[in-house]
């Protein structure tokens, strides 16, 4: 006898037995059915469950029901550390099934022992960087199974040293790499292939998905399903890996590598150096020239604006310049040559996005107060998502508590190309109109000043203890810097 989603979902089923306070709902029980005839049928669903009605065990039960290699992409990292660390070991473990699982990152996330020795060997020549953080990554490089960064602590996850101890897909060595076979990345690669469901993110699968940078290569066609939790966020997501950006980032960490493999491989090249640094400074005078405060905008709008343009000159000039000493260091090492073929991509897409935008394209920036970023976004993203939703034999599944408008999902599928999806809309349980209150403190300075920060917590702290841990902060993306509890004992739940 097969035994239903729906009936695991019920008064009688496993979880009830298992999770103290479980409580039937009828909502959750018939998403659960309507995705698991989907996951059948290799069909394309799109469902909204409003918050309180479980969709993330409403697709994870029929998932792991399915006997299908299912690959799941939440909204963030640490939704997919959730689901991968708490749900799915749960729904598993209660519905007694032999399904194994993985998660992949990007390869941002582990630990590279190449840039690791490098960072060493740099230290050791200019006496930069805190040897102590230093000492305990190469502690940790010795007995980590996974090399994820999250298992270190005592290091903040915003350090530069990260940067400088990971792989990114511009700097990564890839085979010609002496630590090839015993990557971190590639065991977590290896890992996925062999797991009957594997969890990602959107950054993650979209990155590959548009530009075949994180080794989904050998994964996605054996894959028999696709799970979309929070994918009303898709569309921005894709936007960003079907087009094509520029950041500051990318150029200033360019000139920091090159020197940093000068300095193990010895090129001979002396402008190098010299080159490098002269390329760190057009990247920072380009970004004074937009001025003090962030911006957004389009690129055409700035047409008159004769400080960017020179300064834009003069990056391309600097850049153009690196490129070509880098390609006379080319020879010296796989880390210059991986250098000159960065050098030599990213000066494509400055002329790209600079002179040479499409017509189907907009070409806009964004800045903040140290870093810009320059992007050239496609128009249409509905016909290559659509392309690769339609090919092969799989089941999509996108869910989320956000996606209908005015009841209606037409906005969400032409966005994505997914007019011919069956769809399904199960409200919250919860009485808001009731059982809710909406406060907006008054008086607060503009996100951006300085102590917006301290002004909100100084004015949610009273709410919050009220509540006595029953509060959802919405926090302004904008501020500074994330607010932090200060002598508060409540529960928070910040989205940020």
């Amino acid at each position: 006898m097969t035994v239903s989603g729906k009936d695991i979902l019920g008064s009688d089923g496993p979880l009830a037995a298992r999770l103290e306070g479980f409580t039937p709902r009828r909502a959750q029980q018939e998403m659960a059915a309507r995705i698991e005839q989907a996951l059948a049928d290799h069909s394309t669903f799109i469902a909204e469950s409003g918050t309180g009605t479980g969709k993330t065990f409403a697709y994870l039960v029929p998932a792991m029901l399915s006997g299908k290699k299912i690959l799941i992409s939440t909204g963030t990292r640490h939704l997919q550390d959730q689901l991968y660390h708490r749900d799915l070991p749960f729904i598993r473990d209660a519905l007694a099934v032999p399904v194994t699982t993985a998660l992949l990152k990007g390869r941002s996330n582990y630990l590279c022992r190449h840039h690791l020795e490098r960072t060493e060997t740099e230290a050791r020549f200019t006496g930069k960087r805190d040897p102590s953080n230093l000492v305990r990554i190469r502690e940790w490089a010795g007995r980590t199974k996974s090399g994820d960064i999250a298992e270190v602590g005592g290091i903040p996850e915003d350090s530069d040293l990260w940067s400088q101890v990971t792989s990114t897909a511009d700097n990564c060595l890839g085979s010609g790499c002496s630590h090839y076979d015993e990557c971190f990345v590639n065991r977590a690669r290896r890992e996925a292939l062999a797991a009957d469901v594997v969890v990602v993110n959107h950054h993650l699968f979209f990155a590959d998905l548009a530009l075949r940078e994180e080794g989904f290569g050998q994964l996605l066609p054996g894959v028999e399903a696709v799970i979309f939790d929070e994918a009303h966020q898709l569309a921005d997501v894709a936007s960003n890996f079907f087009g094509r950006s520029l950041s500051s980032h990318q150029l200033s960490s360019l000139a920091r590598d090159a020197i940093a493999e000068d300095v193990k491989e010895h090129s001979g090249i002396g402008e190098l150096p010299t080159a490098a640094h002269a390329l760190e400074k057009a990247v920072a005078d380009f970004r004074l020239a937009f001025g003090v405060e962030p911006r957004r905008d389009a690129w055409n709008r700035l047409e008159n604006a004769k400080a960017i343009h020179a300064a834009l000159a003069e990056l391309k000039s600097q850049l153009t310049r690196f490129s070509a000493t880098l390609d006379a260091a080319a020879a010296k090492g796989q880390g210059l040559a991986n250098c000159a073929r960065r050098a030599s991509e990213l000066l494509d897409r400055l002329l790209t996005i600079g002179e040479n935008a499409p017509a189907d394209h907009v070409a806009w920036f964004e800045t903040t107060a140290r870093t810009f970023t320059l992007y050239l976004t496609p128009l249409d993203i509905a016909t290559p998502f659509r392309q690769y939703a339609s090919a092969g034999k799989k089941a999509w599944i996108f869910t989320s508590a956000t996606l209908a408008i005015n009841k209606s999902f037409a906005y969400f599928q032409a966005q994505l190309g997914l007019e011919e999806a069956e769809t399904g809309l199960w409200d919250s349980p919860f009485d808001y109109a009731r059982q809710t209150l909406l406060y907006i403190p008054s008086g607060l300075p503009a996100p951006m000043t300085p102590d917006y920060t301290g002004r909100v917590i100084d004015a949610a702290l009273p709410v919050l203890r009220a509540s006595r841990g029953r509060a959802f902060l919405l926090f302004p993306a904008t501020a500074h810097s994330r607010p932090r509890p200060r002598n508060c004992a409540t529960r928070w739940i910040i989205r940020c």
